[in-house]
């Protein structure tokens, strides 16, 4: 009872460890189980672990094959999540170089591990591409943490992001179907047999995953399951999937439940996300509870194997050597500069999939007697942990050396992606400003990437938002939506995120009415508001500038904008080409000769 309730308790705070420190929560789980299990033997009074997940076989707290056949269900739960993931237009939409990373990058990866793993320990031929397979995946749950404080340009940010990502369920599939094609291999010598053995299982691993894929997606749309029964139904259903799988095809379960995640998340159905948002959920609770555990099931002997310079050397060729390879090959005739392509190469911390496979997968070869097995789980832990460390704490520093770490955050983010958002945002993209526009109306976010805006379809209250690392060179936020309630909302909540540069909202009708009350943020002029902007973009949806000879000739045109009720002022562009949000208190501002006044509405002599 306390140690199961010591792991749950343990996971938890591991968890809160990892948001408060923003770090990968594997980091602290896996640990926080070494600390419990094998190194806690050199404290004990006895010399037993302070939590043992099996003992002598049949004792300790899974007993037998419990802990296998745990493992087993959880990582099923963790791999379908990770399919539901896999987009197919995020997949058709990445870039190329992104496109060659997952494909060209995971080639080099798998085999010069695996022929480093053979060479360097001595393991067989199978269990060495097992090992490669799994330090394939990178994922987002740990290149997120790190990047999110690091400033960079966008293309490096979305080159590791979206890696992370679509590599999470590929690298599961790879290392899935390496696993397979061992475990048919017992006893056959990869004969004829074995390989009808090994095609059994991917048919049948297909095939179970596409069906019950559709046969979850149909009775949702025929509303044959209770709103209130969703989840865990498709919890159930998961499950179920993994054992039949099993039954017809030994070792298939896995992959039909990676198959099933993929299917389902291509398919259009708002209750689906709502299965996603719980499967994550139930997710972040299992990782918590099986990296304890796992970590804690390693016996000293088996962190004494990696106890030599054999370790340090397999180590270095996979982060020193093959990321760089994979990278450099990946990113050739980009339009990524070599100290960049250098930065990318540098952080590619292995993540919560690999540690996962490796274990169920390691545990359960052992158990079978294959040679060398003892060996997978403990070298894919130390690559993990190994990477995440040294990514943790170098990746900021190394940034900076490499010339790719953003001084000062210009992008800027807008808040309401309405006609006249859509119409400042081009002229500011036009005149080389990152821009990104957030709104929750798709028909707007649309129709901003019709024009090449950069859009995302998103509510201000979603907190997915500052877990974006795509928008970590933002520094200036612009909320300009019709409701003063929302945007005081961005400002207070984003401020802070999204506008250490400056955090500007419109002005609202009441604040327009009485320009003594107008807000310090306040945008563009003290007499528009929302309505204002909106009717004076529909009848006069352009941009004009004027150039400036003064101080007095600035405030001249100001006047004169300010008589015209369908011109209104919103930046100031100055000498060397850097444009300034002009706030309400306009007349503050300083003005050189050659600066020039941007203005949208009606053009004025």
């Amino acid at each position: 009872m306390l140690e199961l309730g010591g792991i749950v308790i343990l996971g938890i705070i591991a968890q809160w460890v990892a948001w408060r420190f923003k770090i990968p929560a594997i980091l602290p789980l896996i640990l926080i189980g070494l600390l419990v299990g094998p190194f806690s033997t050199l404290i004990s009074e006895d010399g037993t672990k302070w939590i043992e997940p099996v003992w002598n076989g049949t004792e300790g707290l899974f007993p037998g094959e419990r802990l296998f056949n745990f493992v087993s269900l959880a990582i099923s739960v963790i791999l379908f999540e990770g399919g539901m993931t896999l987009k197919k237009e995020e997949v058709l939409n990445v870039g190329p170089v992104i496109m060659k990373l997952i494909t060209l990058g995971s080639i080099i990866t798998f085999f010069g591990g695996g022929i480093a793993a053979h060479y360097i320990f001595d393991l067989s031929w199978s269990i060495s591409f097992l090992f490669s397979a799994l330090i394939i995946v990178t994922g987002p749950t740990v290149i997120a943490p790190i990047l999110r404080n690091i400033p960079l340009k966008r293309d490096i940010s979305a080159v590791l992001k979206w890696e992370g990502i679509l590599i999470d369920p590929i690298g599961a599939l790879v290392a899935v179907l390496v696993y397979e094609f061992i475990s048919v291999g017992e006893g056959h010598n990869y004969t004829q047999e074995a390989l009808v053995e090994f095609g059994k299982i991917i048919v049948i691993g297909f095939s179970i995953g596409f069906t019950s894929a559709y046969g979850l997606y149909y009775a949702i749309k025929l509303k044959l399951i209770p709103h209130y029964l969703m989840n865990v139904i498709s919890l159930a259903l998961v499950l179920a999937v993994f054992v039949l799988s099993d039954m017809f095809a030994h070792e298939s379960g896995l992959l039909a439940v990676v198959i099933m995640g993929m299917v389902l998340g291509n398919m259009k159905s708002s209750q689906l996300k709502e299965i996603l948002y719980f499967k994550e959920s139930l997710s972040i609770l299992l990782i918590s509870l099986l990296f304890i555990l796992l970590a804690a099931n390693i016996n000293i002997d088996d962190l004494l194997l990696l106890y030599n310079w054999k370790t340090v050397i397999l180590f270095a060729i996979v982060v020193f050597v093959l990321r760089p390879l994979g990278v450099f090959v990946s990113t050739a005739n980009s339009t990524l500069k070599t100290n960049e392509k250098f930065f990318i190469s540098w952080v590619g911390p292995r993540g919560i999939v690999a540690a996962g496979i490796a274990s169920l997968f390691g545990l359960r070869l052992a158990m079978k007697g294959e040679p060398g097995a003892e060996y997978i789980t403990p070298l894919v832990f130390m690559i993990v942990l190994g990477t995440v460390l040294l990514n943790a704490t170098t990746a900021r520093f190394f940034a900076k050396i490499a010339g790719v770490f953003l001084a000062l955050s210009e992008g800027i983010l807008i808040v309401g992606a309405s006609e006249f958002s859509r119409l400042i945002a081009a002229y500011l993209q036009k005149n080389g400003r990152r821009v990104v526009l957030i709104d929750s109306n798709a028909e707007h976010v649309r129709l901003s990437k019709e024009v090449g805006l950069d859009a995302i379809e998103t509510s201000i209250y979603n907190n997915d938002l500052t877990e974006n690392i795509e928008l970590n060179d933002i520094g200036f936020l612009m909320s300009l939506t019709g409701s003063k309630q929302v945007n005081e909302y961005a400002l207070n909540k984003y401020s802070e995120v999204f506008g250490e540069q400056g955090s500007y909202r419109l002005i609202s009708t009441d604040e327009m009415r009485n320009p003594n009350d107008n807000p310090t943020e306040g945008l563009f002029s003290h007499k528009d508001d929302y309505i204002n902007l909106s009717e004076v973009v529909r009848d006069y949806p352009n941009i004009y500038e004027i150039e400036l000879d003064s101080k007095d000739d600035y405030l001249s045109y100001l006047k004169k904008l300010n008589a015209e009720i369908n011109s209104i002022p919103i930046f100031l562009k100055s000498n060397d080409g850097v444009i300034h949000i002009i706030p309400s208190f306009s007349e503050k501002l300083n003005i050189e000769k050659g600066n020039v006044l941007v203005y949208l509405g009606k053009e004025i002599a």
